[in-house]
């Protein structure tokens, strides 16, 4: 029964391998692509957003202690309270406009009693890789403008740690509330609020995503193609090999696999001085 070949340990690898790809590319891969170029949309249109609306309060954008989210984020609040410098936490191995970057945390006391963390912005490292000298922000109340942004997460979920730069102040690998609560003692309402530029206690303000779809879109289209060329990869083996005689069956049995062009030049050749050796000498 020509359908046997169906069965063998061979040909259920290559089905297995096949089928396995084509459901992650149509099942993970498609989609995790999908799910970004969403994200990048979301964002977006966030930004653009940003550039008209006027800034709203905090307790409005955000009642309570409501964390950021895709929705909220890039929006602009105003809040006002005052510095807590000696809590202050500097976010290393930051990467701003392609070069190496410090970010400078700095929670606020507004005038409500919450805490809240502000994103003051870059510095650059000095010519020992280390924080530099920077302004200590505004004693008394002020008033700033920022940007809604949602904490980072750390897969380590390594704490702040001291360092003899800065005065001492600690080092984080992440832009992250929870770390800084914890490393001051205090309790930050979830998410950071990212200085606009001319802000109170703003150092170097930090540039925003650029407005562009990205790549994502098509790359979800090219692995859904991909998915579905090994498919039919598959069904043109399948189809061959139930012909009568079997086109993958014939080419076994010849050897395993097509001669190149250099082998059967050779062979021809070889072929060529056997009937030349045969042929009987002219006189």
């Amino acid at each position: 029964m020509r359908l046997k070949f169906l069965l063998k340990p061979g040909w259920l690898a290559l089905t297995l391998v096949v089928f396995v790809f084509a459901i992650a590319c149509y099942t993970l891969l498609a989609p995790w692509q999908f799910s970004r170029d969403a994200e990048q949309v979301a964002q977006n249109t966030a930004l653009q957003s940003s550039f008209t609306a006027q800034p709203r309060p905090l307790a409005e954008a955000l009642p309570g202690t409501t964390a950021p989210d895709a929705k909220s984020e890039w929006e602009r609040i105003t809040v006002t309270g005052t510095y807590l410098p000696q809590h202050e936490v500097v976010a290393r191995l930051r990467t701003v406009q392609g070069e190496p970057a410090f970010e400078v945390l700095t929670p606020l006391r507004t005038a409500g009693g919450q805490v809240v963390l502000i994103d003051r912005g870059y510095l650059r490292p000095d010519d020992r890789s280390r924080v530099p000298p920077y302004a200590a922000p505004p004693a008394g109340t002020v008033e700033v403008v920022a940007r809604v942004r949602t904490d980072e997460t750390d897969p380590k979920k390594r704490e702040a740690f001291a360092d003899e730069s800065t005065a001492g102040k600690p080092h984080s690998y992440v832009v992250d509330s929870r770390v800084v609560a914890r490393a001051g003692g205090l309790d930050i309402r979830p998410g950071y609020f990212q200085l606009d530029d001319k802000q109170p206690g703003v150092l170097g303000a930090l540039p925003l995503p650029q407005l562009e779809a990205g790549p994502y879109f098509s790359y979800a289209l090219q692995w859904i193609a991909f998915g579905t060329m090994a498919l039919l990869g598959w069904l043109y083996f399948t189809v061959r090999e139930l012909k009568p005689g079997g086109a993958l069956r014939a080419e076994r049995e010849s050897g395993g696999r097509r001669k190149s062009f250099s082998e059967l030049l050779a062979e021809a050749e070889a072929e060529d001085n056997e009937s030349r050796l045969a042929a009987p000498e002219r006189r």
